[in-house]
């Protein structure tokens, strides 16, 4: 698409803005665009609405925003799918690259790994050593093929060099039921889906899978400090996006909003209910992000041979 004119910036927004997400109502990224759609359309008298296109892990409304005109008026809030999709899928009908433009990142979520109590194991390095002894045998539940939590554990079995079982559930909900029924050891997931059962004794943690302690539960130690992997880090992150040659002043106009947005109590309160920890960053910033986790999550695709289609 040829760039277009930066025209009609200065008064940018005067009519209403669509924030597409690639997920049903009611999951993390809709709530996270619902709230941002309310304060954009409080701060700026503009309506701000959400448009759900689900379908194909975010495909669907990620080429929707690719496709559209580069005005500002039709936004992506997107998952870390966006960064995994391409080399889960053969037929990519656009360039997370070339054909989106980054604005800010606007949480990070941890996953967390907890295992059966019946599963010998009390960290993360006795889990290596145990898979180690072990390979392939040492099975974990997670939400679906190819999610962030199922390639957070291949990228831990191919750093530390071991082979983990991987049995793929419907969602959040039931891998955490298979693995306090016994059908599995071990399951990663979000943290709002795990925690509870780790605090009620039903599961025993073994560490969120980011580098660095979660300000939401920052009693429960990293993967990495235990297992001597400070390379280690795998999380789950939203990001506001427009399509490709947004003219700058309007990218730079929705990212101050951002940042004003996620710099408020009641934002960051709702934020930290769901798991997410606010992070705001330089349309650069995030772009660098989406670069380096392209690279990365494409290498663990490639070691592990998930596939979708």
């Amino acid at each position: 698409m040829a760039p277009r004119a930066a025209g009609g910036s200065a008064d940018y927004p005067s009519q209403a803005i669509q924030m597409l997400v690639g997920f049903a109502p009611g999951g993390g990224t809709d709530v996270i665009a619902r709230l941002l759609a309310k304060k954009f359309s409080d701060d700026w008298k503009q309506s701000a609405v959400v448009v759900n296109r689900p379908g194909a892990s975010g495909n669907i409304a990620n080429n929707l925003v690719a496709k559209a005109e580069p005005d500002g008026y039709t936004l992506l809030i997107a998952v870390s799918s966006l960064v995994i999709n391409p080399s889960l899928y053969k037929n990519m009908p656009y360039d997370t690259v070339k054909d989106l433009e980054p604005i800010s990142l606007l949480s990070v979520a941890p996953n967390i790994l907890a295992a059966n109590p019946s599963t010998p194991v009390r960290s993360a390095h006795e889990l290596i050593e145990l898979a180690r002894s072990r390979p392939g045998e040492i099975s974990y539940a997670s939400p679906g093929n190819g999610q962030a939590s199922h390639l957070a554990m291949e990228l831990l079995g191919t750093m530390a060099g071991v082979k983990f079982l991987h049995i793929p559930y419907n969602g959040g909900g039931p891998s955490v039921s298979a693995a306090l029924g016994g059908q599995t050891q071990l399951v990663v997931g979000s943290l709002p889906t795990i925690l509870p059962a780790i605090r009620n004794g039903s599961l025993r943690v073994i560490g969120v899978t980011t580098a660095r302690r979660t300000s939401l539960a920052p009693d429960i130690p990293t993967i990495a400090e235990q297992a001597n992997l400070p390379d280690y880090d795998a999380n789950v992150w939203y990001g506001a996006l427009a399509p490709a040659h947004t003219p700058r002043p309007i990218v730079d106009k929705v990212n101050a909003e951002i940042g004003k947005v996620l710099s408020e109590d009641d934002v960051r309160a709702q934020f930290a209910n769901l798991g997410f920890e606010a992070a705001h960053t330089s349309p650069e910033e995030f772009a660098a992000l989406i670069k380096s986790d392209l690279a990365k999550w494409g290498k663990v695709v490639r070691d592990s041979g998930a596939r979708i289609d």
